[in-house]
């Protein structure tokens, strides 16, 4: 285990960014309004995300340059505009929901503390941690929690053993429960992230993996990470289709689902499971505090003009900068008191970036000039297309619903 967590390394952490409190309250509310009848929306979810990634990773190691990059240099301008814009609304959004989600974590745990003052302490935790702190050992401690939230929720399952009827067909025939589509979206939205996927191209430099000769071990490391990622998102599913609707729709929505787990494990296995998911939002935050201000690192350098080299982003101004705004000026919508509506906030936000990165990767990765003999193939531009529709109807309809 330890030489293949060796080997595998950003896909990892890609895993540990995406899975987190998107995934698991959407997971944890959808499963236990619709049971297993939305299982097919964690697989589906997981599938779009790997095709993006290994999009953005081909990309990369074939042209040389990063995807915000090429909206600049290679695409309308109407591309990056849209991507600037988009990314600080949601960086203010996502950022107090991961706030909110450590904030309700640790207050399960130990209430002696409120959950924005549990908010706070992470988030000023997770900035001094990867503001001081290495890549080397930020992927090390992504891997550390990792696996300590995958075994809590595989445990969990087995020590639960709950009913299976209607796993297979929830899990293989898709389909549209009347209300479901935010779920759905939602959950679609959440599994495996959504703007941190362009992070993964970072983290691979990081690694100084170049050249098209490493598109098979991004491979590898990308299905392992989404393999995982689609296993975590069933097991909440399955825990969640015990309870109450009424229930997990309030904030006690955690709690909820640990209560759960103690009726068959008492009260250890009650904290074991919080425990478990304090490492699921711990493990995004530290992602995303990490992950995202290349993204606009990258951008703004670009954009002047600068010269970088994508390894050393992390001692850029900008990226310094960003990190600062991720971690606190986002702690003025912590205090609207709503920490799960955050939460689902910051699935559905995600969700609306999918179209938008779908068709970008659909242009790049189809120009023989830009990419060569690496142009996607029918599969991967099928499921490009796929992604654009499902996620642009989606995004419609819940607009139409909530006029």
């Amino acid at each position: 285990m330890k030489n293949i967590f060796k080997y595998l390394g950003p896909g990892i952490v890609v895993a540990a960014t995406g899975v987190g409190a998107g995934d698991m309250i959407a997971a944890t509310v959808g499963g236990s309004s619709y049971g297993f009848t939305i299982l097919w929306a964690v697989v589906l979810g997981a599938i779009f995300k790997y095709v993006l990634n290994e999009g953005i990773g081909r990309w990369q190691l074939k042209s040389g340059i990063s995807v915000p990059e090429a909206w600049i240099l290679r695409m309308p301008s109407v591309f990056p505009w849209y991507f600037i814009i988009y990314l600080v609304l949601w960086t203010f959004i996502v950022s107090a929901a991961l706030i909110a989600a450590t904030g309700l974590a640790a207050n399960s745990i130990f209430p002696v503390l409120t959950v924005n003052e549990w908010g706070i302490i992470h988030t000023v935790i997770a900035a001094l941690f990867v503001f001081f702190g290495n890549y080397k050992y930020f992927e090390l401690v992504m891997k550390i929690l990792i696996s300590l939230l995958f075994v809590v929720v595989i445990l969990s399952i087995i020590i639960l053993f709950p009913n299976m009827d209607g796993f297979f067909t929830g899990l293989f025939i898709p389909s549209f429960m009347p209300g479901s589509g935010p779920y759905i979206m939602a959950i679609i939205g959440g599994v495996g992230g959504s703007v941190t996927l362009l992070s993964y191209g970072y983290w691979i430099s990081e690694k100084e993996w170049k050249g098209i000769e490493k598109l098979n071990r991004i491979r590898i490391d990308l299905a392992v990470a989404y393999s995982l990622t689609a296993i975590f998102g069933i097991c909440i599913v399955i825990i969640s289709a015990n309870l109450k609707p009424d229930v997990v729709k309030s904030n006690q929505i955690i709690l909820a689902l640990a209560n759960e787990i103690e009726k068959s494990t008492g009260e250890t296995g009650r904290l074991i499971f919080l425990i478990g998911f304090w490492g699921a939002v711990f493990t995004s935050m530290l992602g995303v505090w990490q992950g995202v201000p290349y993204l606009f690192a990258d951008f703004i350098t670009t954009w002047r003009n600068e010269k970088k080299y994508l390894k050393s982003l992390k001692n850029n101004k900008y990226y310094k900068w960003y990190l600062l705004f991720i971690a606190f000026p986002p702690l003025i919508i912590l205090f609207y008191q709503k920490p799960v509506w955050l939460i689902m906030a910051y699935s559905i936000t995600g969700a609306l970036f999918m179209p938008f990165l779908a068709v970008t990767l659909l242009w790049i990765t189809n120009k023989k000039d830009w990419i060569q003999d690496s142009k996607s193939g029918l599969i991967t531009n099928i499921i490009f297309i796929l992604t654009i529709l499902l996620f642009g109807y989606l995004a419609v309809n819940e607009i139409i619903n909530n006029v």
